[in-house]
């Protein structure tokens, strides 16, 4: 019998005395088994013990068994034994790596802290000191340990240095990568395989970094919060520094075995963790509201491990798409999780989601806070590789399409918009979903203001890729889910910080990125194919409907809010966003758009015209009644604008602006004579500034609309002309002949501009054949209202007494005097039988009224009025001579 026979003997019987349950020959036992591994270790042996794999293994088997030993002090004795033999003999170790790390890593959470620190610590010393002497193909124990303790329960210090140990070794296999891949490579000694290739095709050095990864990835899903944080931000610092070293067909396997189930894993994990805070757990700690249940930091988690495959797919997006079958699949499959995540309720992970989103599509920000789309060349994949994505592919490739494979333009092509259809389609889940109102309070949840902007300011980057395909059910599904977005209220809680206080108001983000996103449509249709012109109807659509939220603010489903301006301080719980400089905003597009696609075929076949003026109707009678005074100031300038270039396409088109000009004639009179009425307190300068404004209208009558009279509606013409009429001659609108406050509602200019028109447009100046012939009837109208306001002077005067009438009715009094005058002068001089007999009529029952008017005291009003009677001389004739009997 050799003499390791003896020592075998002698072991086997320790390892017995140290099952015994008494403590002090246990003991003995677990001493004598220590003591003889360390003589034997220390013997100089010959040849070298690090040259005798079978010796040494034998002389380590009995330290390795005493693991099967549950008591405590005999694993005490066997892990003080292993980190001395590591300080005596750890340089000789070689082959007996793979016991020693057994002993090490049999450490389990049933045993006590002592003995999860005590074996941590020769952990700690292998790392640190003995990693560059370990044979490499021992190297995936050293991994597998570090992970082991990461996992265990007991102490958390230990999990988390457990963590920090695997990045060390990771960089360790960085450093030496070259090394440690000639080692692998190179013929085994004694007792060692030589594994190059694994069962799976991955080299042993892709699986060393496998086994890490793998390991990290267990480590993110831990109980514990700290230890998946630190493991996740570990696993995908690891694999964003070193990942350039797998090959490419590593990557499948990472992708498949180590990231996507992850990804599953944490999902489940986090939607069934529990949703009330546990006490016991958090003990004495204090912990933020934010991570104080286990959803919260699940949530935390997931919002991690999404982000870092986002990164990672990005990063090695190059490598990946390699893989024409796995990376449409991947990508997919990505997106799935992606769409799950930003529609799951809870803000941190669905704006977490957003961004991730983001970050796959290679969507960066810079400097002027606009986003951008990064590109990479893709290569064509195989049908069923676009199959995969849910395009329709041919089911077969001719011979000629193989043989011509190389040329790969056009089929990359399609094989990018596929990629990016399904990009949009899962935008488009997102947006429809996450806007849909609630139906009721009991499911209520409100998207966040940060989540819906996030979302929108992906698009535009997005429309980039996809707008080869966009098609107008594109564009009406994105409408609705701007339209959706943008109605979405604000906690009152978090109001103050969101919306604008006064007189700093301006555009929320959310509302600025959809502005971002319609623009970008514009672009796109105007720079595309004449196929795309057809999409311009839906995009005023759109607008309008932004400009009507500025006057009409729209409601989220059946959610109570209070309107922006309304509310003092956070007490009521919804809000409604300020929409007057986004519709502003919108009011502008629609005037830059209309310039250019004015005369579009589509543009005038959807009566887009009518539906602006429609639009803007609503502000523009409500004038001084509108939220903002700047709305209706910019929109009637704005309709001035489009009227100068659409009525020249009206005139062009009839048949196609019928309905339009009714639309137009109601809200120009609307608009020139409001409801609501002039502020008191509005000042001078305000006041000739808005009249100013409504002399542009007149204006605009004059030189666009009643020189084609001819061409338009006569209905419309008659409506114009009553429009002109009207303000010919504003009356104030008091009851009370003292009205001190009435002289914001006499617009003298105005009716001078009215009066002029309607002077000129007449039939007084023209052939009984032109087209002067359509105020015909207005004279007559307008003669019955200078009837209307002389007789009510002449009554209110004498009701004054001595009191003087207001300055405003004596210079309203002196206008309508003159334009007798005017009107009785351009009568004189025009044809005879041009002025029918109405008309002199009523210019003579004038006179008694006139005549009524001649104790003014006002030096104005009697001028006016001597002017007005002298016109009367050429009127005055003497009785025709009736002959009775031929005398």
């Amino acid at each position: 019998m050799c003499w390791t026979d003896n020592l075998y003997n002698y072991v086997f019987n320790g390892i017995k005395v140290s099952q015994h349950p008494h403590t002090g020959l246990r003991n003995w036992g677990a001493e004598a088994i220590t003591h003889l591994v360390q003589s034997a270790l220390a013997f100089n042996h010959q040849p070298p013990l690090q040259q005798n794999l079978k010796l040494q293994s034998s002389i380590l088997a009995p330290l390795q068994d005493l693991s099967t030993i549950t008591q405590p002090d005999i694993r005490q004795k066997q892990l003080q034994c292993v980190f001395q033999i590591l300080h005596d003999n750890g340089d000789s170790l070689n082959h007996g790596w793979p016991l020693i790390l057994g002993v090490i890593g049999a450490v389990t959470n049933d045993q006590g802290e002592k003995l999860v620190q005590t074996a941590f610590q020769s952990l700690q010393l292998v790392v640190t000191d003995f990693l560059p002497i370990i044979p490499c193909c021992y190297l995936e124990d050293v991994v597998d340990v570090a992970a082991k303790f990461g996992l265990q329960k007991q102490e958390l210090n230990v999990s988390l240095t457990a963590i920090g140990l695997l990045w060390n070794i990771s960089d360790y296999f960085y450093q030496n990568r070259e090394r440690i891949k000639n080692d692998l490579e190179t013929s085994p000694t004694e007792g060692e395989v030589k594994v190059t290739e694994r069962s799976d095709g991955m080299s042993s050095f892709d699986g060393l970094w496998m086994c890490l990864f793998s390991g990290l990835g267990d480590l993110c899903v831990d109980s514990r919060p700290a230890v998946r944080k630190s493991a996740g931000q570990t696993l995908f610092s690891t694999i964003s520094a070193h990942g350039g070293l797998l090959q490419q067909e590593s990557w499948k396997k990472v992708l498949w075995k180590v990231l996507f189930p992850l990804l599953d894993n944490v999902k489940k994990l986090s939607s069934t963790a529990p949703t009330t805070k546990d006490e016991s757990t958090q003990g004495n700690i204090l912990i933020h509201h934010s991570r104080d249940t286990a959803e919260k930091q699940w949530a935390e988690t997931r919002v991690l491990t999404l982000a870092g495959v986002a990164r990672t797919f990005t990063a090695q997006r190059k490598i990946l798409q390699g893989f024409y079958k796995d990376f449409p699949h991947a990508w997919a499959l990505l997106l799935d999780h992606i769409e799950g995540a930003a529609l799951c309720q809870n803000a941190e992970i669905s704006i977490a989601a957003i961004k991730s989103f983001q970050e796959m599509l290679l969507i960066t920000k810079d400097d002027t806070s606009s986003y951008m789309i990064q590109t990479l060349p893709v290569k064509p994949p195989t049908a069923e590789a676009i199959n995969r994505t849910g395009e329709p592919a041919a089911d077969d490739m001719s011979k000629s399409q193989k043989e011509a494979e190389d040329d790969t333009t056009g089929s990359a092509n399609d094989y990018d918009i596929a990629l990016w259809s399904a990009a949009w389609k899962v935008w488009l889940n997102i947006g429809s979903q996450s806007t849909k109102p609630p139906e009721d309070s009991s499911s209520l949840y409100v998207p966040s203001q940060p989540f819906l902007t996030a979302l929108i300011q992906t698009f535009p980057p997005l429309l980039d890729h996809i707008k080869v395909r966009f098609s107008v059910s594109d564009l009406q599904k994105l409408s609705e889910v701007l339209k959706r977005a943008l109605t979405v209220p604000v906690h009152g809680d978090s109001s103050p910080f969101i919306i604008p206080t006064f007189p700093d108001v301006s555009t929320t983000p959310l509302q600025e990125a959809t502005l971002q996103a319609v623009e970008a449509i514009i672009k796109t249709v105007q720079e595309g194919p004449d196929s795309m012109h057809g999409m311009y109807p839906d995009i005023y659509d759109q607008l309008l409907t932004y400009i009507d939220y500025g006057v009409r603010v729209p409601k989220f489903g059946k959610i109570e809010t209070k309107q922006f301006g309304s509310v003092k301080g956070p007490t009521v719980d919804w809000v409604t966003m300020n929409f007057v400089p986004f519709a502003e905003r919108c009011v502008e597009l629609i005037v830059e758009m209309y310039k250019v696609t004015a005369s579009q075929t589509a543009v005038i076949q959807a009566q887009v015209l009518q539906n602006i003026i429609k639009t803007f109707r609503q502000p523009l009678s409500l004038k001084y009644g509108c939220p903002s005074q700047s709305t209706w100031m910019l929109v009637i300038n704005s309709l001035l604008t489009v009227l100068s270039v659409g009525l020249s396409v009206a005139r062009k088109h009839e048949k196609a602006f019928q309905s339009m000009w009714t639309e137009l004639g109601t809200t120009l009179e609307e608009f020139l004579f409001s409801k609501n009425p002039t502020p008191p307190t509005l000042s001078i300068e305000d006041f000739q500034r808005d009249e100013a404004l409504d002399c542009k209208v007149v204006f605009l009558i004059r030189d666009d609309i009643l020189p084609y009279a001819n061409n338009m509606p006569k209905e419309f013409v008659e409506q114009i002309m009553s429009i002109l009429n009207k303000g010919s001659i504003h009356s104030t609108s008091s009851d009370t002949f003292i009205d001190t406050d009435s002289s914001r509602k006499l617009r003298e200019e105005f009716a001078k501009t009215c009066f002029e028109t309607l002077l000129q447009f007449s039939y007084i100046n023209r052939s009984k054949t032109d087209e002067g012939c359509i105020t015909k009837l207005a004279v007559i109208s307008l003669l019955q209202r200078c009837q209307d306001v002389v007789k009510k002077y002449a009554e209110d005067e004498k009701l004054s007494g001595k009191c003087p009438l207001p300055r405003p009715r004596l210079a309203e009094m002196a206008s309508v005097l003159k334009a007798v005058t005017t009107l009785i002068a351009s009568l004189k001089r025009a044809p005879q039988a041009n002025v029918e007999a109405s008309v002199w009529k009523q210019v003579i029952h004038l006179y008694p009224h006139l005549v009524d008017c001649t104790t003014s005291p006002s030096p104005s009003v009697c001028k006016a009025l001597r002017d007005a009677l002298k016109e009367y001389k050429e009127l005055l004739s003497p009785p025709t001579l009736v002959m009775t009997n031929g005398r």
